[in-house]
């Protein structure tokens, strides 16, 4: 008998291009052991829904205007990530603020990536805060959330440089693509046992 897989919950509210990067490795073998449980998004018109129906992975649309406020949506989707019994949760362009509710259920289990180098340009629109900043060297930043606003501890980053042609389409395009094999490698090594952490820092186990 083998262990039992690693369940993932996905958390999106559109496109779901991160989504597809981490099932298409799941199918392909390379995040062993670990299937996604569900894919919650609170837009019942996110493309990931299709994205998901395709991999026959169980959609869930949890409405956020269904519900008086955060902290009660918070708790509507705890119980559904417990139903699902998910060990990791993944955000994957997921427009909302969680609420201690949710970090506070799910400690170092839920994951994000923000498209810079944190802590440099954290909040919305990081892609064109660097841009406009004029810095020589943006990316991308897998970290565990915690209460803040992009300030959980770290896992990996990914360096993009800013070429002098660059557009902020073109720049975007490119931090894309290096978020889609960051986040898979990350969610890899969490799936291994790999990730531990102390403090402010992610230990990687060899």
């Amino acid at each position: 008998m083998g262990t039992a897989p690693i369940k993932l919950a996905v958390l999106v509210s559109g496109n779901g291009s991160n989504f597809q990067a981490i099932i298409d490795a799941i199918e392909a073998g390379r995040i062993p052991n670990t299937r996604v449980a569900c894919l919650i998004s609170n837009k019942s018109e996110a493309f990931a829904l299709e994205r998901a129906r395709k991999h026959n992975v169980k959609t869930i649309v949890l409405d956020h205007k269904a519900y008086p406020n955060r902290q009660a949506y918070d708790t509507a989707l705890v119980e559904l990530l417990r139903q699902h019994e998910v060990d990791l949760v993944i955000l994957a362009g997921f427009m909302r603020l969680l609420s201690p509710i949710m970090i506070d259920a799910f400690p170092n289990a839920i994951m994000n990536i923000h498209p810079a180098l944190l802590p440099a340009f954290p909040g919305l629109d990081a892609q064109q805060q660097a841009f406009d900043y004029g810095v020589r060297y943006t990316g991308c930043t897998v970290h565990f959330v915690d209460n803040g606003t992009d300030t959980g501890p770290i896992i990996l980053q990914s360096v993009v440089p800013v070429l002098g042609s660059d557009t902020i389409e073109s720049l975007t395009q490119r931090i894309h693509g290096e978020e889609h094999r960051t986040y898979v490698e990350a969610v890899r090594l969490f799936c291994a046992g790999r990730l531990k952490v102390e403090g402010r820092k992610v230990i990687i186990n060899e």
